[in-house]
């Protein structure tokens, strides 16, 4: 393979380059002691996110929530919930946050509201045909008295996606869609209305000091019209990604509504940036949502979809400075977040595993530990020498695995409950962290209560204990984001190297990366000398499942 060099696309805006880090607020840390994260909790725990040295903090939502699913239920857009605080609680972490250089971005959830939100429940006082439904997506039902749902889509968390309501006088009614479950009504983006009150609510957070947002479900939120019936395929991943020109996901409307929204961000000062999760078959679907007039940045989930194999990972990689740089954004690499399996883990599974399944005890092909850590390390270390913007999940400094043991009753995810137990869900990645190897809770507070149990092994994995220990995860992710500062990285250039069929190899600047994905040592130039090692060894071959980074004579 010749060398090939290739740039990531140019810009001095800070989320080009930056390394942002996902707080799952109720997992986080815990100052009230009531076994949920809150807002107060974070903010005493901004110092380790300095230390570890992250540019910005992204929240999952904190927002006014019945906490259905976890706060992607959002009932009120311009209040905290009080699991999480108050608002003084989220301006004070704001503050403090960007006195230590933090930049912080904040969760929306644009594509359905609770049904506890105010519009919803004045949709269901109105009846057929009022302004109030018109914000959401209501129809008649089909069959001889509209007893069947309008179409045959089935939820992302597990059955119908249409729920029949009860009228004022008590007899059968519309039906309302909601791609996610019961409790979560899309509205409908056709309505002015529905437009013009999102961009109050982001003024409402820009106005307060947030630096962007994080769309939830952002390829979600237009659905192609007529609504026509739609079944996926049986291993399709539950947020689509794989299947070209699915109904609910991708329809070319919601392009229009981040052009609105770019605007509204480009009114303030500070390049506030706008963060797609938007699940695409392509990656040049992908590129779509970062075209210059529209997103900033949206999440690769292509990459972070590709298994443990070089020629994929190379393929990966390439295409994504390719299709990304095409449109003069960068690529936004992530390996782990709030609803996959922890990367750790994942990396290792024998079996297919789509996404949003989970783990459980009765899983199929369950991951090696030690296999799944290695790669994981060795994984994030290759992708923190990329060009482009880079997020990191809680936990994954840590080097935490997916708990795959949560017995039945504890859990808590609605695909568990909508699915009757088939699909275990996202609780696995969404255990509340280990502070400390000792005291309650691992030091997720001072109570020991905890919304999910914390596995016995989560001990050795405490902050505490990583924190003294030089060949930890935590010393591993502290390098790594230190020299990825220092030699800038986040920009420039990417030169292709061949080590090898079993190799994933290419040079920034000085700096040499490689990771061995096969099942030998790997051979490396004579001479090289070893900045980053993601697993320890001697001598110049390079073990299996692991990376380096390294300089030559």
């Amino acid at each position: 393979m010749p060398e090939l060099e290739q740039f990531a696309a140019p810009g001095s805006e800070w989320w080009r380059s930056a390394v942002i880090y996902q707080i799952y607020p109720r997992s986080f840390a815990d100052a009230s002691g009531d076994g949920i994260g809150d807002l107060p909790g974070i903010t005493a725990r901004l110092d380790s996110l300095s230390e570890l040295g992250v540019d910005a903090i992204w929240l999952s939502p904190f927002m006014t929530s019945p906490q259905r699913d976890a706060g992607y239920d959002v009932a009120d857009y311009r209040d905290v919930d009080p699991l999480f605080g108050t608002l003084a609680d989220f301006d004070d972490m704001l503050a403090q946050a960007h006195a230590r250089g933090i930049r912080v971005i904040v969760d929306l959830v644009p594509n359905h509201s609770s049904d506890q939100h105010a519009w919803f429940q004045a949709a269901l006082a109105a009846g057929p045909g009022s302004p109030e439904r018109a914000r959401y997506i209501f129809r008649d039902g089909r069959g001889e008295n509209g007893e069947l749902p309008p179409n045959n889509w089935q939820s992302v968390f597990g059955g119908g996606m249409w729920e029949c309501v009860t009228e004022a006088d008590g007899t059968p009614g519309q039906w309302y869609l909601h791609i996610f479950d019961a409790t979560q009504p899309d509205f409908d983006w056709t309505n002015e209305e529905v437009r013009e009150e999102f961009r109050s609510i982001l003024r409402f957070w820009l106005d307060r000091g947030v630096d962007g947002f994080r769309v939830d479900v952002a390829h979600g939120m237009v659905k192609k019209e007529g609504l026509p019936d739609y079944t996926p395929p049986a291993d399709a991943d539950s947020m689509g990604g794989g299947e070209d020109d699915v109904p609910y996901w991708g329809q070319d409307g919601v392009h229009d509504i981040y052009r609105d929204w770019h605007k509204v961000l480009a009114a303030y000062d500070g390049d506030r940036a706008l963060c797609g999760e938007a699940w695409m078959p392509t990656l040049h679907q992908t590129a779509m949502w970062v075209r210059p007039d529209e997103m900033h940045q949206t999440f690769n989930f292509p990459y972070l979809l590709t298994p443990w194999d070089a020629e994929a990972l190379r393929a990966v990689i390439r295409e994504s400075l390719d299709e990304f740089g095409a449109v003069g954004a960068p690529s936004t690499w992530v390996l782990s977040n709030h609803d996959v399996v922890r990367h750790a883990s994942r990396l290792a599974l024998t079996a297919d595993n789509p996404q949003g399944e989970g783990i459980g005890p009765n899983s199929p092909g369950k991951p090696d530990p030690v296999v799944g850590l290695a790669r994981g390390r060795a994984a994030t270390t290759v992708m923190l020498a990329l060009p482009g913007s880079a997020y990191l999940y809680q936990g994954e400094e840590l080097g935490l695995p997916e708990a795959m043991e949560i017995p039945d009753e504890f859990r808590q995810d609605p695909t568990w409950f909508r699915t009757n137990g088939e699909r275990y869900g996202r609780d696995g990645c969404r255990v509340p962290l280990p502070w400390t190897a000792e005291g309650p809770a691992y030091g997720f507070n001072d109570t020991g209560a905890s919304w999910l149990p914390q596995p016995a092994e989560w001990a050795e994995y405490a902050r505490d204990v990583e924190e003294t220990a030089d060949d930890s995860t935590l010393a591993l992710y502290k390098l790594l984001l230190r020299l990825r500062r220092e030699h800038g990285l986040g920009t420039g250039a990417l030169v292709w190297e061949d080590l090898g069929a079993d190799a994933v190899a290419f040079r920034r600047g000085d700096l040499h990366v490689a990771a061995n994905l096969g099942s030998a040592p790997l051979a490396l130039p004579e001479g090289a000398h070893f900045v980053v090692q993601s697993a320890r060894f001697e001598g110049a071959a390079l073990p299996v499942n692991a990376a380096a980074w390294y300089t030559l004579p």
